[in-house]
């Protein structure tokens, strides 16, 4: 990027944010255009800055900035549109959304339809979570140009049997099997077809596509691991832990 450019009003949400120098912030930015921005928001973190208070993840803005080379520079924010916020674990389900984006996604590489589909995601968590995590990285996969072979079996591209099981082979796709008694990621075909359709109503289908999709993603995500799943698994174990405290109370 040799000559500056302007952007004006992009729909955007805000990532991350990480103080910059001494009164600035650094605001990891994914845009509808323009993909991942970094942009650099001056005297930010001042109490009396214009944006103070205002540069928040998880909520729908319009930003400007001018850029030339990797940074920009933030010329202005304005809201979207009012959005609920979200309860306590929905948002660090939220937070696995944009960490997902931060890991995966190169800066200035445009994917309009990701940003509708995280746009989605996140004013969608509310109501159905673990669905609608599992559909957005179906279709970050996608975008990424990694989509997962869910509805024809890799080796005959006959259409997958709804009652029949598959193991799912990493970067080929589903190959039927007659059990499931070994190690492999093992799926019903109709867990498939769900994750496919973007149907995942049942619970178990819910839970055999988390396991697929949490091993599609480590083939791209590396060995470190995510800091917001593992915050997730210990507020699990917390729960599950006071929830035996209390029957032993009983």
């Amino acid at each position: 990027m040799s000559n500056r450019i302007r952007v004006s009003l992009e729909p955007a949400w805000i990532l991350h944010h990480y103080p910059y120098r001494d009164t600035s912030l650094l605001v990891e930015v994914f845009s509808r255009q323009h993909g991942r921005i970094g942009l650099v928001a001056r005297g930010a973190r001042s109490a009396r800055a214009r944006w103070h208070g205002h540069l928040q993840i998880l909520r729908p803005l319009l930003l400007s900035w001018s850029i030339r080379g990797e940074l920009g520079t933030l010329t202005g924010v304005e809201s979207r549109k009012a959005v609920k916020l979200l309860p306590g674990r929905k948002v660090l389900s939220a937070c696995y959304l944009n960490e997902l984006l931060m890991r995966l996604l190169t800066r200035h590489d445009p994917h309009p339809d990701l940003f509708v589909a995280y746009e989605q995601a996140i004013l969608n968590l509310e109501s159905a979570e673990e669905p609608v995590l599992r559909v957005f990285e179906k279709r970050l996969l996608q975008a990424l140009g990694y989509g997962l072979l869910l509805d024809h079996e890799a080796d005959s591209g006959n259409p997958v049997d709804r009652d029949g099981w598959y193991e799912y082979q990493l970067e080929r796709g589903p190959v039927p099997c007659a059990h499931t008694e070994t190690d492999g990621l093992y799926l019903r075909g109709s867990s498939l077809l769900a994750l496919q359709n973007d149907c995942l109503a049942d619970r178990l289908a819910c839970r055999e596509v988390k396991r697929l999709m949490r091993a599609a993603l480590g083939l791209y995500l590396g060995s470190r691991p995510l800091k917001t799943r593992e915050v997730l698994r210990q507020l699990a174990s917390l729960s599950r832990a006071g929830e035996s405290a209390q029957a032993l109370g009983r």
